[in-house]
């Protein structure tokens, strides 16, 4: 498995800004897309961003032109940068990865992380 660890969520009010990062620990195994899912209680989890490893990007429609998703491959970091958040931004926030295994490396399986709360409220 590869180990992603999550940091940067909190509290902010409306129209401000969050910074989330995850750092993957991937031993033997290579990294493929990576990117942040959210969820809120009762609703299914829903794709935010996604970074392919040669850097093209995707954002869901609800976010575009307010996140921006940014990868390290050197450090194995994924980075989401929230602006102009509003409260529907609410959510709890998971990093995931796509890796792949040695030694074919053909084959991608996913992994998420603990995940991180971003609450946006006056």
């Amino acid at each position: 498995q590869v180990q992603l660890v999550e940091s940067g969520g909190g509290l902010v009010q409306p129209g401000g800004s969050l910074r989330l990062s995850c750092a993957a620990t991937r031993s033997v195994f290579r990294l493929n897309d990576m990117g942040w899912y959210r969820q809120t209680p009762g609703k299914e989890r829903e794709l935010v961003a996604t970074v392919s490893n040669s850097g093209t990007t995707a954002y869901a429609d609800a976010v575009k032109g307010r996140f921006t998703i940014s990868r390290d491959n050197a450090k194995d970091t994924v980075t989401l940068q929230m602006d102009n958040l509003k409260p529907e931004d609410t959510a709890v926030y998971y990093c995931y990865c796509n890796a792949r295994r040695p030694p074919s490396y053909t084959t991608d399986f996913l992994n998420w992380g603990q995940g991180t709360q971003a609450t946006v409220s006056s």
